[in-house]
């Protein structure tokens, strides 16, 4: 399995402990997070060194992710959105492009939001796409929105977009810049937590494109290589969430929870297992092919997370409903309780796989 060596950013290891309850509440500024997280190295990890990378595969940009969300689930959701629109340029053939915006997106200058989620749930016949094009004579104008973004920072972000093509079958999938005319971004989306991770809606109403913003031509094409990329960074949220919540368990049952042992070495076992499947996967590129196999990995990584909060929760015992003594725990089952329902969300995904084993 790959390993995300955080001592490069003991820094910002610190401020992430400081700073994890202001993040998840919103009292941290969002505007601070996104430079940390550069200054961390955090959306270098599986770049090439020759664009600006510390190398590295797809893995070592999960690990990444998960080592944030053991501190703070709003750090790794904004950093999983980052990382996954860099993952988008990389898998792009607009190079162009990729010089253009790569730069900026890794040291944290520029925001970048995956966009896609409605992508994803069309690739999976779950819901039309929510922006249309009108060709012209410069390229495109569209219309539509874009409800739930993450990391739509206010001082400048680029958004991946899917797009149907009025009167064809031909999606395709562009970038779009903040300062578009027509793009509108609403008031941050008030949320029960992660409320520094800049998550709004867009409006786009005749938003002008031309082709050097477009990703890739082919939605059908490029969609389903990318996904594996989408989905297993997402995974790095679940994954660091039960490691946190099974350390905590661990420390706080070496205080008298023996009798938890049994339930934290079953779960501990559980999830490396997983991980490892999840790692042999994005590395043989398996996913691409068989995106069922990648769906089963991101529910029963959710569902060890969930186990991994409840396990804490006994371990704790009353302490954990204690604000004084319990903060950190509380975010913990909030964060906890989001996982499921990040896009694709667990009930989707296993409306995919039912419906995939009818057709079988």
């Amino acid at each position: 399995m790959a390993e995300f060596d955080p001592r490069p950013s003991l820094a910002l290891d610190a401020w992430l402990d400081e700073q994890a309850e202001a993040l998840d509440q919103g009292s941290q500024d969002p505007e601070a997070l996104l430079p940390r997280l550069a200054a961390g190295g955090c959306f270098r990890q599986g770049v090439a060194t020759t664009l600006g990378g510390s190398g590295g595969s797809l893995g070592d940009a999960v690990e990444g992710i998960a080592w944030l969300a053991e501190r703070s689930l709003a750090a790794a959701f904004v950093c999983w959105g980052q990382r996954a629109f860099i993952e988008y340029l990389l898998q792009s053939p607009n190079s162009a492009l990729r010089e253009r915006l790569l730069p900026s997106l890794l040291n944290g200058e520029l925001a970048g939001a995956t966009g896609l989620s409605n992508a994803m749930k069309f690739l999976s016949g779950l819901e039309q796409l929510q922006i249309e094009a009108r060709r012209t004579e410069e390229g495109w104008r569209l219309d539509g929105c874009m409800p739930w973004v993450t990391n739509l920072r206010k001082s400048g972000f680029v958004v991946a977009g899917a797009v149907a093509r009025a009167g064809e079958q031909r999606p395709f999938v562009t970038a779009l810049a903040s300062q578009s005319p027509g793009l509108q971004r609403s008031a941050d989306l008030q949320l029960m937590g992660l409320q520094s991770s800049n998550t709004a809606a867009l409006n786009l109403t005749d938003v002008e494109l031309t082709e050097d913003w477009l990703l890739h031509e082919e939605a059908a094409f490029y969609l389903p290589r990318v996904r594996p990329a989408f989905l297993g960074l997402q995974c790095g949220l679940a994954i660091g969430l039960a490691r946190r919540s099974l350390a905590e368990a661990r420390r706080l049952e070496g205080e008298g929870r023996r009798a938890l042992q049994a339930e934290l070495d079953t779960l501990a076992e559980a999830q490396q297992e997983t991980e490892c499947l999840l790692h042999q996967g994005l590395a043989d590129g398996r996913f691409i092919a068989q995106p069922a196999a990648l769906f089963r990995l991101r529910i029963a990584l959710a569902e060890q997370a969930a186990a991994a909060v409840q396990l804490e929760l006994q371990a704790s015992g009353g302490g954990a409903y204690l604000r004084e003594r319990g903060a950190a725990f509380a975010r913990r089952w909030r964060e906890a309780a989001f996982v499921p329902i990040v896009t694709p969300s667990l009930t989707q995904l296993r409306g995919e796989l039912a419906r995939q084993a009818a057709w079988a």
